[in-house]
């Protein structure tokens, strides 16, 4: 199967359900993180741990507190 990313053609693909039932496939874990984990609203950087979570997901405290 293909990665929904980055397109490489892999025997050791693996699928990610989300919660809505999405069905994608990727190839290796950076290119899930890509496609799905979530931006930080403050630097933009990906949120690949638990974060911070307000009325945005942010990366950390101190993002969260800067954008206030």
């Amino acid at each position: 199967m293909k990665c929904e990313t980055c397109g490489n053609d892999y025997n050791k693909t693996f699928k990610v359900v989300g919660h809505d039932g999405s069905v994608h496939v990727f190839d290796c874990f950076e290119c899930a993180i890509h496609a799905l984990a979530p931006s930080c609203a403050h630097c933009g950087c990906r949120v690949i741990g638990h974060g911070v979570e307000t009325k945005a997901v942010y990366c950390c405290n101190h993002c969260a507190d800067q954008a206030h």
